[in-house]
């Protein structure tokens, strides 16, 4: 079980009643691009209920094999058989999901509620409840890796949290709908999804529409997700958003991640894999242009960074490290875990990233998180509308024209006092680069004190290795940065990177 499966218990609430009651599946209701956005609107009018969490008799308690024992027999797939690339299956309520969404297939203009039926499943250890019970969530299938079966592309499932993978890749980080008051000594809000609405897709199309209405104490929202699988699996998203009240602590696009440890810091890990992490670093493209790599880390105590910018290009919570070598784990093979890079539409304006790493002693904790936050706080009963694109890739999209931190490395020093750092730097500018003609380094500390810092190559990558030692001077935190020059230009992305005792 991750974070998000266990502390995200969140608001869900019925559809407003001007569309729930039309809303059935012998009365499809009419439906627009507009539906969803009506719905957020009137919704965040209304103060904000708290969901109903009474499961049947038989759903409670359950604990996580007998939640497992109830799956969905995919012969009940939504457009299964039709001649369609895409299929929808339903997840079962119980164990931590205990709060229902409805669903929605739309037709035509026309929306009809999927009515749940324990027909749909098959229960092993479980009594099938009775009664139109709803759902926990969703996921989509397609055929992603090879034409004649159908791969599982995304889920959504828990509070406003969803996943996807692209060709090739296994489920790792989650995005989110909304983050608010993330790391706030009140106490974290999570916002849930609780309603959805599935365009039926052409034939033959390769993309799939899906809605959804997002609920929770301090806003209601609208989404819309245009979902294209493939080498890449995008998602073109859509919000539209309502306060009910000022929110300063707003995260936009937020991604969740989990991070234990890599050779970056192994002072606390008694472990036989040489890495353990869904994600090693967040990658920033900011307004300037500068390209900034901040490697994660486990820390000892709650950290938060905050990056500055204006008119964000874009920033993700990426894998790097692509061998099995690199983590030595036949049963999770890390190596395949996606990265996942968010692309705004348009002017953000101004604001943070915010990068918040949270103490962990277990790999099945997600303990890292990402987003945007606005300069100024959001208005209640203003509307608040962002576009973006979500890319599931291996790798940054587009590529880029500087080498990119490889690895970063870290241990006690010979003289015992100090810290030894080394940064390899592959790919990029440095491909054309002769070995004798070594860039320049510009390097720098918020305190304490950077000795001896040497670049030469590295035969075993073909790119470049920066190494040096970190005086602390019994500093507590000490921020670092690095990257190598050809005179004003850079050659290699910004390696950015908090250290903590």
């Amino acid at each position: 079980m991750r974070r998000r499966d266990i502390l995200l218990q969140s608001a869900v609430l019925p559809v407003v009643a001007a569309f729930g009651s039309a809303a059935r599946a012998e009365d499809p209701a009419p439906f627009d691009s507009m539906t969803v956005r009506n719905l957020a609107r009137e919704l965040a009018q209304h103060a904000w209920q708290a969901p109903n969490e009474t499961l049947p008799d038989p759903l409670k308690n359950l604990d996580y094999q007998q939640y497992r024992s109830i799956r969905f027999d995919p012969r009940h797939a939504l457009w299964h058989g039709q001649g369609l690339r895409f299929t929808a299956e339903f997840f079962h309520l119980g164990f931590l999901y205990k709060q229902p969404v409805k669903i929605f297939e739309v037709v035509n203009g026309r929306a009809s509620e999927i009515r749940y039926s324990p027909d749909l499943f098959t229960f092993d250890k479980v009594t099938p409840p009775t009664g139109d019970i709803g759902f926990a969530g969703f996921r989509l299938h397609y055929p992603l890796n090879r034409a004649n079966y159908y791969d599982e592309v995304c889920a959504f499932l828990g509070a406003s949290y969803f996943r996807a993978v692209a060709r090739g890749q296994g489920y790792g980080l989650s995005a989110r709908g909304l983050a608010i008051n993330t790391a706030d000594p009140t106490g974290e809000e999570f916002p849930r999804f609780t309603t959805f609405w599935l365009e039926r897709p052409n034939k033959g199309s390769d993309a799939i529409v899906v809605h959804a209405l997002l609920d929770s104490q301090s806003a209601a929202g609208a989404f819309r997700f245009t979902i294209r699988p493939g080498q890449q699996t995008l998602f073109d998203t859509e919000l539209a958003l309502y306060p009910r009240s000022d929110i300063t602590t707003i995260g936009i696009a937020p991604l969740t991640s989990m991070f234990f440890f890599d050779s970056s810091d192994r002072t606390r890990v008694d472990d036989y894999r040489a890495a353990v992490h869904d994600s090693n670093g967040l990658l920033l493209l900011n307004g300037r242009g500068e390209q900034i790599w901040r490697p994660l880390a486990n820390p000892r105590t709650l950290q938060i960074s905050a990056f500055t910018d204006d008119g964000p290009r874009g920033f993700g919570l990426m894998q790097r490290g692509r061998n099995f070598a690199d983590y030595q784990d036949l049963e999770a093979h890390y190596e395949n875990r996606p990265a996942l890079w968010v692309e705004p539409s348009g002017d953000w304006g101004q604001g943070i990233v915010e990068l918040v790493e949270i103490p962990s002693n277990r790999e099945v904790n997600d303990n890292v998180v990402a987003f945007w936050r606005p300069k100024e706080p959001l208005k209640a009963k203003s509307e608040v509308l962002k576009n973006y694109r979500l890319h599931w890739s291996w790798s940054l999209p587009g590529g880029t024209k500087l080498a990119e931190v490889a690895s970063t490395r870290c241990g006690l020093s010979w003289d015992q006092k100090s810290r030894q750092f080394v940064i390899d730097f592959v790919g990029g500018a440095l491909r054309a680069r002769r070995a004798e003609h070594l860039p320049a380094i510009d390097i720098g500390a918020s305190k304490g004190k950077i000795i001896d810092p040497v670049v030469e190559p590295n035969p075993a990558t073909g790119g470049l290795r920066l190494s040096f030692q970190l005086d602390t001077a019994g500093e507590k935190l000490v921020e670092m940065h690095a990257r190598l020059m050809h005179g004003e230009t850079p050659l290699t992305e910004t390696w950015l990177y908090r250290w903590t005792t």
